[in-house]
């Protein structure tokens, strides 16, 4: 499905230096930014993060960007919660990592 929207094999491989890597456009960090804020938990997403949001999304586009997010995360919990796991249908493909997010230790 990415390939097939415009995702670059770059941008698939360098998907956890979205913050900082030249291939992926301000709104596309924005996104991902987003989606890594609904990803935590617990889901912290900022007051600033969501005015950005709202600058560049209608009110229908926001909500279908959310309920996209939020869909992939349910199925991945589902998934990881009653032990299904892949079945090799992207074999020799790139399988992104969620990127870290260090928190200081008190």
């Amino acid at each position: 499905m990415g390939r097939a929207s415009g995702i670059t094999t770059e941008q698939i491989a360098n998907l956890a230096h979205y913050r900082t890597d030249f291939n992926f456009s301000d709104l596309e960090r924005l996104v991902l930014e987003y989606a890594d804020a609904m990803t935590r938990t617990p889901v912290e997403v900022s007051d600033a993060l969501f005015a950005q949001l709202r600058e560049r999304f209608s009110e229908a586009e926001l909500v279908e960007l959310t309920s996209g997010i939020a869909w992939e995360n349910y199925r991945a919990r589902f998934d990881h919660a009653c032990g299904i796991e892949a079945e090799n249908f992207t074999e020799g493909a790139v399988c992104a990592l969620p990127v870290r997010v260090s928190v200081p230790v008190e």
